[in-house]
């Protein structure tokens, strides 16, 4: 969600522009907010087809271990479907997807009889029934097929991430309002198939999460409340915790897109978008402690600000990238339609002073 954000000192000014979803300048000073380090791009994506509005959102990562300059981002324009690019930011390939918003992938999964890598959406072009689009991405030439879509549960699709245990596949489709339904994802076969597993809430809109598959658990954004944790695990307990209140301090609501960096059997950091003063803040995977603020800020290309959707990998990705890969949607791209911002994870590593 995009809020406007004046530059009012000690206070938020808050109006929705959900109505022409039309995106602008904007100019943040929260008196409050703590002091966040800045880094560059080192690169950036073609805009989105979709010009003069909300429309860039979200984006996932895909690794090539042959050859890690030749990996490829997936990316979503919210009103039209989803792209496919580079490392050099160009567009690979365009697909008809409708009105997908959030976007996640996975490698190493069987699809129609074949491993590969499978790509869900969540689907919100029917705002009463939310879908779980799912697709294939072919490595070799960067195409994106369309293998099926299953059933969200009532309610508009938002937020999406998955993840991965012992039993299997499952896809989190966060709902607008809050809930979160855990849905067992079949691809093995020429249609797909979803069970809903069970059901998580949150009391407000949510959107933005991520899944930690080494230790099974879920960190969701409420917008104007926090980030959560759940355990992920299909039998595992439903009530959350926070990790943090979207206080206008470490973190300015709205809290955005979730990304994770794992390090190690456990440790690590969960990145969330701090969208309301066009920061990104850190916190410890082991203990939940606020670590770190960054902005992503004019430089050769340019910063990056009002962003949504967040991802990040860590390992080889080529001379540019060679620790990882922080990619940002940029909901304000100068003149141009929105765009996703390439960072090197290095960069933010030695801006923040994280231990190597």
């Amino acid at each position: 969600m995009k809020h406007v954000i004046l530059p009012l000192t000690g206070l938020l000014a808050l109006s929705a522009c959900a109505t022409t979803e039309q995106e602008a300048p904007v100019s943040v000073r929260i008196a409050n907010a703590t002091p966040a380090v800045s880094v560059t791009a080192r690169g950036e994506t073609t805009p989105v087809g979709t010009a003069n509005a909300d429309a860039a959102d979200d984006p996932a990562i895909w690794r090539n271990a042959a050859a890690p300059s030749q990996s490829l981002i997936v990316g979503t324009d919210k009103k039209a479907g989803l792209y496919v690019y580079g490392l050099d930011g160009k567009t690979r390939d365009f697909l008809d997807a409708g009105r997908v918003n959030n976007v996640d992938l996975k490698d190493g999964v069987v699809v129609n009889g074949t491993p590969g890598v499978l790509v869900a959406a969540s689907d919100r072009s029917d705002v009463a029934h939310a879908k779980v689009a799912l697709f294939r991405l072919d490595t070799a030439t960067a195409k994106l097929t369309a293998i099926g879509k299953v059933d969200g549960g009532t309610g508009e699709a938002y937020g999406l991430c998955l993840g991965r245990d012992e039993s299997g596949l499952s896809a989190y489709i966060v709902l607008k309002d809050g809930t979160i339904h855990q849905i067992a994802l079949d691809t093995s076969g020429a249609t797909p198939a979803g069970r809903i597993v069970r059901t998580l809430k949150l009391s407000s809109q949510a959107e933005g999460c991520a899944v930690d598959d080494r230790t099974h658990i879920l960190y969701v954004a409420e917008e104007d409340v926090g980030l959560w944790r759940f355990d992920a695990r299909a039998d595992g307990a439903t009530i959350p915790t926070k990790i943090a209140a979207a206080d206008g301090k470490n973190l300015v609501m709205d809290a955005e897109g979730v990304a994770i960096a794992p390090i190690g059997e456990k440790d690590g950091y969960v990145l969330v978008s701090s969208q309301g003063d066009n920061a990104y803040v850190l916190y410890r995977l082991r203990d939940d402690a606020y670590v770190g603020r960054f902005r992503v800020v004019d430089g050769a290309i340019g910063g990056s600000e009002e962003t949504d959707g967040i991802e990040l990998m860590l390992g080889d990705f080529g001379p540019a990238y060679p620790g990882g890969l922080f990619v940002a949607q940029d909901g304000h791209n100068a003149a141009a339609a929105q765009n996703f911002k390439l960072v090197a994870w290095d960069d933010i590593v030695r801006a923040l002073g994280l231990p190597r």
